[in-house]
Protein backbone atom coordinates (compact mmCIF):
# COMPACT_ATOMS: atom_id res chain seq x y z
CA UNK A 1 0.00 0.00 0.00
CA UNK A 2 1.06 3.81 -0.90
CA UNK A 3 0.83 5.95 1.64
CA UNK A 4 0.38 9.48 0.31
CA UNK A 5 0.71 12.93 2.02
CA UNK A 6 -1.49 15.83 0.22
CA UNK A 7 -0.39 19.15 1.27
CA UNK A 8 -2.89 21.97 1.10
CA UNK A 9 -5.83 21.12 3.03
CA UNK A 10 -8.77 23.01 1.44
CA UNK A 11 -6.87 22.40 -1.78
CA UNK A 12 -9.71 21.38 -4.48
CA UNK A 13 -7.22 19.18 -6.28
CA UNK A 14 -6.01 17.93 -3.21
CA UNK A 15 -9.44 16.57 -1.88
CA UNK A 16 -10.43 15.22 -5.76
CA UNK A 17 -7.23 12.91 -5.57
CA UNK A 18 -8.03 11.72 -2.14
CA UNK A 19 -11.14 11.09 -3.23
CA UNK A 20 -10.05 9.09 -6.35
CA UNK A 21 -7.81 7.19 -5.16
CA UNK A 22 -10.20 6.20 -1.95
CA UNK A 23 -11.98 3.86 -4.97
CA UNK A 24 -9.03 1.49 -4.09
CA UNK A 25 -8.53 1.63 -0.52
CA UNK A 26 -6.32 -1.57 -0.69
CA UNK A 27 -3.77 0.76 -2.40
CA UNK A 28 -3.42 4.15 -0.90
CA UNK A 29 -3.68 5.64 2.18
CA UNK A 30 -3.99 9.53 1.92
CA UNK A 31 -3.61 12.60 4.41
CA UNK A 32 -4.55 16.15 3.69
CA UNK A 33 -2.04 18.79 5.76
CA UNK A 34 -2.59 22.42 6.19
CA UNK A 35 0.85 24.21 5.44
CA UNK A 36 -0.49 28.06 6.08
CA UNK A 37 1.10 27.80 9.79
CA UNK A 38 4.07 26.37 11.28
CA UNK A 39 2.62 23.49 12.57
CA UNK A 40 3.22 21.16 9.93
CA UNK A 41 7.05 21.09 11.04
CA UNK A 42 5.83 19.00 13.85
CA UNK A 43 4.29 16.28 10.99
CA UNK A 44 6.10 13.03 10.89
CA UNK A 45 6.79 12.61 6.76
CA UNK A 46 9.01 9.29 7.57
CA UNK A 47 5.70 7.54 7.64
CA UNK A 48 5.04 8.15 3.85
CA UNK A 49 5.78 7.21 0.57
CA UNK A 50 4.69 10.02 -1.17
CA UNK A 51 4.27 13.67 -0.87
CA UNK A 52 1.71 15.56 -3.23
CA UNK A 53 2.59 19.59 -3.03
CA UNK A 54 -0.44 21.26 -4.29
CA UNK A 55 -0.66 24.15 -1.77
CA UNK A 56 0.33 27.26 -3.06
CA UNK A 57 -0.37 31.06 -3.72
CA UNK A 58 -3.06 31.12 -6.89
CA UNK A 59 -6.30 33.13 -7.97
CA UNK A 60 -4.65 36.41 -5.84
CA UNK A 61 -4.88 39.62 -8.31
CA UNK A 62 -0.77 40.22 -9.02
CA UNK A 63 0.60 43.50 -7.99
CA UNK A 64 4.39 44.68 -7.35
CA UNK A 65 4.42 44.33 -4.16
CA UNK A 66 2.91 40.98 -3.97
CA UNK A 67 5.49 39.49 -5.61
CA UNK A 68 7.61 38.45 -2.62
CA UNK A 69 4.61 36.50 -1.32
CA UNK A 70 4.01 34.54 -4.95
CA UNK A 71 8.01 33.91 -4.14
CA UNK A 72 7.46 33.02 -0.56
CA UNK A 73 4.76 30.58 -0.86
CA UNK A 74 4.99 28.53 -4.50
CA UNK A 75 8.75 28.97 -4.31
CA UNK A 76 10.78 28.97 -0.72
CA UNK A 77 7.65 27.02 0.79
CA UNK A 78 7.71 24.16 -1.95
CA UNK A 79 11.21 23.61 -1.05
CA UNK A 80 11.16 23.32 2.46
CA UNK A 81 8.85 20.97 2.19
CA UNK A 82 10.24 18.68 -0.59
CA UNK A 83 14.03 19.24 1.68
CA UNK A 84 11.71 17.61 4.54
CA UNK A 85 10.05 14.85 2.44
CA UNK A 86 13.76 13.56 1.45
CA UNK A 87 15.23 14.07 5.11
CA UNK A 88 12.11 11.94 6.32
CA UNK A 89 12.88 9.22 3.49
CA UNK A 90 10.16 9.85 1.03
CA UNK A 91 10.60 8.13 -2.00
CA UNK A 92 8.67 10.52 -4.32
CA UNK A 93 7.59 13.80 -4.49
CA UNK A 94 4.79 15.38 -6.31
CA UNK A 95 4.69 19.02 -7.52
CA UNK A 96 1.70 20.66 -9.11
CA UNK A 97 3.02 23.23 -11.15
CA UNK A 98 1.31 24.96 -14.39
CA UNK A 99 1.03 25.53 -18.10
CA UNK A 100 1.93 29.22 -17.05
CA UNK A 101 5.54 28.92 -16.57
CA UNK A 102 5.53 29.05 -20.85
CA UNK A 103 4.44 32.57 -20.34
CA UNK A 104 1.87 32.08 -23.27
CA UNK A 105 -1.42 33.13 -24.20
CA UNK A 106 -1.75 32.21 -27.60
CA UNK A 107 0.42 29.20 -29.27
CA UNK A 108 1.32 25.48 -29.43
CA UNK A 109 4.07 24.15 -27.23
CA UNK A 110 6.00 21.22 -28.18
CA UNK A 111 8.81 19.64 -26.41
CA UNK A 112 11.20 22.52 -27.94
CA UNK A 113 9.33 25.82 -26.13
CA UNK A 114 11.38 26.30 -23.38
CA UNK A 115 9.46 28.30 -20.26
CA UNK A 116 9.31 31.99 -20.12
CA UNK A 117 6.76 32.93 -17.68
CA UNK A 118 5.63 36.90 -17.07
CA UNK A 119 3.17 36.62 -14.38
CA UNK A 120 4.36 36.39 -10.63
CA UNK A 121 2.50 32.98 -10.41
CA UNK A 122 4.19 31.93 -13.49
CA UNK A 123 8.06 32.87 -12.69
CA UNK A 124 7.87 31.38 -8.67
CA UNK A 125 6.61 27.94 -9.71
CA UNK A 126 9.20 27.68 -12.43
CA UNK A 127 11.55 28.85 -9.38
CA UNK A 128 10.25 26.09 -7.50
CA UNK A 129 10.91 23.60 -10.25
CA UNK A 130 14.49 24.28 -10.64
CA UNK A 131 15.05 24.02 -6.96
CA UNK A 132 13.30 20.63 -6.68
CA UNK A 133 14.95 19.43 -9.49
CA UNK A 134 18.47 20.47 -7.48
CA UNK A 135 16.98 17.55 -4.24
CA UNK A 136 16.21 14.62 -6.91
CA UNK A 137 18.58 11.56 -6.59
CA UNK A 138 18.06 7.52 -6.93
CA UNK A 139 16.60 7.92 -3.61
CA UNK A 140 14.10 10.66 -3.78
CA UNK A 141 12.27 11.18 -6.95
CA UNK A 142 10.70 13.98 -8.34
CA UNK A 143 7.62 14.38 -10.38
CA UNK A 144 6.63 17.86 -12.05
CA UNK A 145 3.49 18.27 -13.10
CA UNK A 146 2.21 21.09 -15.41
CA UNK A 147 -1.35 20.71 -16.46
CA UNK A 148 -3.46 23.12 -18.38
CA UNK A 149 -6.71 24.57 -17.49
CA UNK A 150 -8.44 22.33 -15.12
CA UNK A 151 -12.53 22.17 -14.98
CA UNK A 152 -14.63 19.93 -13.42
CA UNK A 153 -17.64 20.26 -11.07
CA UNK A 154 -16.29 22.69 -8.11
CA UNK A 155 -13.32 23.86 -9.95
CA UNK A 156 -12.17 27.22 -9.19
CA UNK A 157 -9.94 29.55 -11.36
CA UNK A 158 -11.23 30.10 -14.96
CA UNK A 159 -13.39 27.47 -15.36
CA UNK A 160 -15.13 29.47 -12.12
CA UNK A 161 -15.57 32.42 -14.48
CA UNK A 162 -16.80 30.38 -17.45
CA UNK A 163 -19.19 28.54 -15.33
CA UNK A 164 -20.65 31.87 -13.77
CA UNK A 165 -20.81 33.50 -17.07
CA UNK A 166 -22.70 29.95 -18.66
CA UNK A 167 -25.31 30.33 -15.80
CA UNK A 168 -26.21 33.63 -16.52
CA UNK A 169 -26.14 34.33 -20.14
CA UNK A 170 -28.36 33.28 -23.14
CA UNK A 171 -25.82 33.84 -25.72
CA UNK A 172 -21.92 33.80 -26.76
CA UNK A 173 -20.08 34.67 -29.15
CA UNK A 174 -19.21 31.14 -31.91
CA UNK A 175 -15.02 32.14 -32.13
CA UNK A 176 -12.95 29.39 -33.93
CA UNK A 177 -10.12 28.36 -30.93
CA UNK A 178 -8.81 25.37 -29.49
CA UNK A 179 -7.30 25.00 -25.84
CA UNK A 180 -5.79 22.25 -24.39
CA UNK A 181 -8.07 21.52 -20.91
CA UNK A 182 -8.18 18.43 -18.48
CA UNK A 183 -11.01 17.57 -16.61
CA UNK A 184 -10.23 16.72 -13.12
CA UNK A 185 -10.87 12.97 -12.99
CA UNK A 186 -8.63 12.59 -15.76
CA UNK A 187 -5.86 14.82 -13.79
CA UNK A 188 -6.56 12.40 -10.80
CA UNK A 189 -6.19 9.34 -12.66
CA UNK A 190 -3.06 10.75 -14.23
CA UNK A 191 -1.45 11.44 -10.93
CA UNK A 192 -2.32 7.97 -9.38
CA UNK A 193 -0.40 6.53 -12.31
CA UNK A 194 2.46 8.77 -12.00
CA UNK A 195 2.24 7.36 -8.55
CA UNK A 196 1.66 3.74 -8.82
CA UNK A 197 4.59 3.21 -11.69
CA UNK A 198 7.47 5.32 -9.42
CA UNK A 199 7.78 7.66 -12.37
CA UNK A 200 9.90 10.91 -12.67
CA UNK A 201 10.33 13.80 -14.78
CA UNK A 202 8.02 16.39 -15.95
CA UNK A 203 4.56 15.87 -17.46
CA UNK A 204 1.56 17.37 -19.35
CA UNK A 205 -1.10 16.32 -18.60
CA UNK A 206 -4.07 16.84 -21.70
CA UNK A 207 -7.56 15.43 -22.06
CA UNK A 208 -7.30 13.86 -25.58
CA UNK A 209 -9.44 16.30 -27.70
CA UNK A 210 -8.42 20.15 -27.87
CA UNK A 211 -11.61 22.35 -26.47
CA UNK A 212 -13.16 25.55 -28.25
CA UNK A 213 -14.21 27.94 -25.76
CA UNK A 214 -17.87 28.36 -27.31
CA UNK A 215 -18.76 24.58 -27.16
CA UNK A 216 -17.56 24.26 -23.31
CA UNK A 217 -19.66 27.04 -22.35
CA UNK A 218 -22.27 25.64 -23.86
CA UNK A 219 -22.13 22.05 -22.13
CA UNK A 220 -22.24 23.95 -19.41
CA UNK A 221 -25.20 25.80 -19.65
CA UNK A 222 -27.32 22.65 -20.86
CA UNK A 223 -25.95 20.68 -17.75
CA UNK A 224 -27.67 23.70 -15.64
CA UNK A 225 -30.56 23.34 -18.22
CA UNK A 226 -29.60 26.60 -19.92
CA UNK A 227 -29.75 26.53 -23.92
CA UNK A 228 -27.35 29.11 -24.38
CA UNK A 229 -27.50 30.40 -28.40
CA UNK A 230 -23.95 30.53 -29.91
CA UNK A 231 -23.74 33.98 -32.00
CA UNK A 232 -21.16 34.30 -35.03
CA UNK A 233 -18.96 37.02 -34.69
CA UNK A 234 -17.18 38.87 -38.44
CA UNK A 235 -13.86 37.92 -38.62
CA UNK A 236 -12.57 41.27 -38.70
CA UNK A 237 -14.47 41.81 -35.53
CA UNK A 238 -12.63 39.07 -33.62
CA UNK A 239 -9.11 41.00 -35.02
CA UNK A 240 -10.02 44.02 -33.85
CA UNK A 241 -10.57 42.66 -29.93
CA UNK A 242 -7.57 40.80 -30.31
CA UNK A 243 -5.97 44.07 -30.96
CA UNK A 244 -8.27 46.45 -28.99
CA UNK A 245 -6.03 48.44 -26.07
CA UNK A 246 -5.22 47.60 -22.80
CA UNK A 247 -7.30 44.96 -20.77
CA UNK A 248 -9.94 44.00 -23.04
CA UNK A 249 -7.28 42.19 -25.30
CA UNK A 250 -5.54 40.73 -22.73
CA UNK A 251 -9.39 39.22 -21.31
CA UNK A 252 -10.37 38.22 -25.09
CA UNK A 253 -7.16 36.54 -25.70
CA UNK A 254 -7.12 34.26 -22.40
CA UNK A 255 -10.77 33.72 -23.17
CA UNK A 256 -11.11 33.09 -26.92
CA UNK A 257 -7.32 32.76 -27.87
CA UNK A 258 -5.56 29.56 -28.82
CA UNK A 259 -3.33 27.77 -26.24
CA UNK A 260 -2.63 23.78 -26.57
CA UNK A 261 0.21 21.36 -25.80
CA UNK A 262 1.44 19.12 -28.43
CA UNK A 263 -0.31 15.99 -27.97
CA UNK A 264 2.71 13.70 -28.14
CA UNK A 265 3.74 15.30 -25.03
CA UNK A 266 0.70 14.32 -23.12
CA UNK A 267 1.50 10.46 -23.59
CA UNK A 268 2.64 8.15 -21.33
CA UNK A 269 2.00 4.91 -22.52
CA UNK A 270 -0.95 4.60 -20.35
CA UNK A 271 -4.51 5.74 -20.90
CA UNK A 272 -5.66 8.18 -18.32
CA UNK A 273 -8.38 9.89 -19.81
CA UNK A 274 -11.22 7.82 -17.72
CA UNK A 275 -13.62 10.94 -18.31
CA UNK A 276 -14.37 11.52 -21.60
Amino acid sequence: MKRILITGKSSYIGRSLEKWLLKYPDCYFCERISIKNKEWHQIDFSGFDVVFHVAGLVHVKETNQNKVQYDAVNRDLTYEVANKAKRAGVKQFVFLSSMSVYGLEIGKITADVQPKPKSHYGKSKLAAEKRLNRLEDVHFKMVIVRPPMVYGKGCKGNYATLFRFACCTPIFPEIENRRSMIHIVNLCEFIRILIDQDRSGTFFPQDKDYVKTCDMVQLIGQAHGKNIKLIKIPKRMVGLMFRAPGKIATIFTKVFGSLIYDKEMSEIGVDYRVWK
